[in-house]
Formats: C-alpha cells, structure tokens, sequence
C-alpha cells in the first residue's frame, strides 16, 4: 500500500510517522511544495529576532531523519490536481516538468496561506520593495535580507495577532522602531480588552507605537522609503513612513486541490471532515490548518494551531492504515510571550458561551504567583469563566510574567476542561505548592472561589 501526504509541515508529517509507527512495510510519500520539510513556522519570530541563530535549528526534524525511517520526500513539487477516481495526484516541479504519483490512502494537508488585505498599493509591492508577509522559511529569509540590505530604522506592523506581537517583539530586539497598526480596538483580540491592555502596555513600555482601531488605507513607496497611510477611529489621518512593512493579519485554509477533487467545504471555507479526518472521499483524508476544527465546547469551527495540527495529523495517519482514531477535540488553548509578559487562554469567553447558548459568568482576580514573602513574586491576572446554570467550567484567560508560569496553569484548566470538570472541582485539585514557585491555594482556585462566591443562585453539577 502506498500512502501519500501532500504538504510538509506539522500535519503532513505527523501522518506519515505515525504510519511508519505503525507499519515498517508500507510505501509512505511526502510531497509539498518547498524545500522545508517538517519545519517550525512557530519558530520564525525568533529567527529574525536571532533568538535562534541558526535557520536549520528550526527543523523538527532534519529531512535525513526522515527519510531514514523509511519515507520519502519530495520537495518542490506542488500538486496541481487530485485524481479521485484514479487514485493519482498530478504534480509539477519548479522547472515545470509534470508528473502523477499514485496512491493508495492520501492525506490532504496543504495548510492555510495568509490573508492580503484589501490595501490600496499593496498589490504592487512586494519583498523587493520591503513588504512581506510571515508564513513560510522563504518569507523569514526575505525579512531577513531585507533587514541585512536595507538596514531599515523604522517598522510598521500591520495586524496585532500573535504573529503581529512576536514579530513586533522580534523587530524591536533587532534595533528597529516599530509601529503595530490594527483595525480592532484592541491587540490580541483573542482576550478580553482589560487583559489584552496589559499587553498593550508591555509594547509600548519597550518602544512600540501601538496603534488600534486604525486602519491602513494605502501602503506606498515614495523614493527609498515606504509610506503607510492610516486613518483612526476617530477619523485623524496619519503617515508612518518606514523601511519595512510586515503584513500579517491572518490565514485562510489552503483548500483549492481538495475543493476542485470534490471536498465538501465548512467553517470558513475549510475542508468538512469528521473526528477521523475523513474527508467523505474515498480513501482521502485532511488534516491541520486546511481543515475544520472539532471545538469540544463549540462543536465544529475553524481555528488552525500547530498543536492541532500535529494530532490531526497522526490520527489521519493512522487511520489511512485502517486505525479507528477519533480527534478529541480542540479548546483553542493558546499562549504568546511578549517581551516580559505572557498572556494564555484557553476554552471559551462569555460572547463565545452566549452564542453557543450557555449561561456564562467570569470571575475576576490578580493574584501573586507564589508566596508574597519569597522574592521576586509577581501579579496574575485571572479571568476565570463557568457557566451559571451547572456549575461547569467553561475557560479561563491568564496574563503575568514570563517566569510566573502562565503557560502551565492554562495547561491545567485545559486538562480540567478536557476532563469535564466543574469550577468547584477546580478548586479541589492537589496542585504543587512550595513558597517560592506557588501558593497553596493556587491563583487558578482563587479565581474559582472567588466564581463560586460570586454565584448569584446556587448551581449545581
């Protein structure tokens, strides 16, 4: 049996070693499109801002791995169409030559590609220019040759999604002045607006000019510079002008092969499967930022993230061997540093709990991370959500230090929510404490005590 992956990040990976894991025998083929097989796109704000010297130390594994377990890789191929029917994917290479590869199980994991706004001027500028996008190794190479050539003083970062905020992080590590244009009112949009304020103001204590409720109207070059045109909220029309441009505002799933094979679409336009990663196809699957994403609390919606992408990845693998693996479900659990701070969330905030038709409540609390007394503690912002009616644990959203391990108390209310755990049950939790890293009532239990005390009516499981 021939298995063939097309497209070499996280999913496509994650399906042909889960294959090998579980059958040495069978032929397994990764295509995709660059040279980059299984490398880390997380990883590319901290190539530019030399946080991570080397671009080959990105790679989750190197190609030569790999293909010693047996799988081949095919690079720079780009697959042009799927032949269901025949069980064949046409491909064609970078000099144009062209060639169809059969199979037996296929896996679609072709990703999602960046979002161009709408933007007067910015469909005639490009990396030659100093406007980039920041989704690929060739993307990160260009901003950094752009940065090396150039030597530009001045940045402007248009979208303040996580991508917006590391890349904003990583310009300004790099000498450069930056500017963060978003249209919202807020950066992070992904967090209430108190916490995504806390944010804010770690970007502009380091320098950043942070720009919300702002929309760019034209991006222009004028001489060896480029001009942003912006115009607020407010109705106040500003020109930044700056040597680079980096335009990150969003992805959108890469699904043209699997819609022109017949792939019934969903959620915002990405491939319908079902928790095996079926496709309703024969014999072909889909998996990562291409595809729908099964919310646990919201059911079927579209949120591509790495991690979900490798665990889609691996049950699609396994099931194109004839497995019977089902994907748990997402919580959108999601972390970002900025400079010193750390903001994380993960599950559902009270708009998301409204319109799924709970009965939502947020507590809030700030607490210190460990013991007063011992040195160094610092402050937590909590929001903790449950819903009313039942008592059930809904989120929670957290924003604190870098060392006031932010990122590992989201990962204990996922693991409760995964769990079906209520607020109070929360509460219940051993949990490690010792003064210096904790407390004993940990800051997640305080938020859920302060939930349980705040109940306008009793509730119950």
């Amino acid at each position: 049996m021939h298995l063939l992956a097309i497209g070499g990040s996280d999913a496509g990976i994650a399906a042909a070693l889960r294959a090998r894991e579980l059958d040495d025998a069978h032929e397994i083929t990764v295509m995709l499109a660059d040279e980059f097989p299984n490398f880390s796109v997380c990883g590319l704000p901290y190539l530019v801002s030399g946080e991570v010297a080397d671009w080959r130390d990105l790679a989750h594994r190197r190609r030569e791995e790999i293909e010693a377990l047996g799988i081949r890789v095919v690079t720079g191929a780009t697959a042009r169409a799927i032949d269901v029917a025949g069980h064949r994917v046409r491909a064609t290479g970078p000099e144009g030559s062209e060639w169809a590869t059969p199979y037996d199980r296929l896996v679609i994991a072709t990703g999602a590609t960046p979002v161009r706004p709408t933007i007067a001027g910015l469909e005639r500028l490009g990396a030659a220019d100093g406007v980039h996008a920041l989704h690929t190794m060739d993307d990160a190479f260009a901003v950094l040759a752009t940065l090396s050539e150039r030597r530009p003083e001045r940045a402007v970062v248009i979208g303040a999604g996580y991508i917006g905020l590391e890349m904003a992080e990583a310009l300004t590590h790099r000498g450069l002045a930056v500017s963060l244009v978003e249209a919202l009112p807020q950066v992070l949009s992904s967090l209430d607006p108190a916490l995504a304020a806390v944010v804010a103001a770690t970007l502009v204590a380091h320098g950043v000019e942070v720009r919300t409720a702002t929309t760019v109207r034209e991006v222009a070059r004028v001489g060896d510079e480029l001009v942003v045109r912006t115009t607020s909220a407010d109705g106040d029309n500003v020109e930044i002008r700056a040597g680079l441009v980096l335009v990150v505002t969003g992805v959108t799933p890469d699904v043209g092969l699997a819609r022109a094979a017949g792939a019934t679409l969903g959620a915002r336009g990405a491939i319908q499967v079902d928790r095996r990663m079926a496709t309703g196809l024969p014999d072909i699957y889909a998996a990562g930022d291409c595809v729908i994403t099964h919310h646990a609390l919201l059911g079927e919606t579209y949120l591509p993230l790495g991690t979900t992408a490798h665990k889609q990845g691996r049950i699609a693998g396994e099931n194109a061997l004839g497995g019977d693996r089902h994907f748990a479900g997402s919580l959108g659990t999601q972390v970002v540093r900025v400079f010193e701070t750390v903001a994380a969330r993960t599950g559902i905030r009270d708009h998301e709990a409204r319109d799924a038709g709970l009965n939502p409540r947020t507590a809030v609390v700030s607490v210190d991370d460990h013991k007063a007394y011992y040195p160094g503690a610092t402050r937590i912002a909590v929001r903790l959500t449950g819903d009313d009616t039942n008592g059930r644990l809904l989120g929670v959203q957290l924003v604190g230090t870098v060392a006031s391990a932010v990122h590992k108390r989201v990962d204990t209310v996922a693991a409760a929510l995964f769990s079906g755990l209520g607020v109070d049950e929360l509460g219940d939790l051993d949990l490690a404490y010792t003064p210096p890293l904790g407390s004993p009532w940990d800051a997640l239990q305080v938020a859920a005590q302060r939930w349980r005390a705040e109940a306008p009516t009793r509730v119950d499981r």
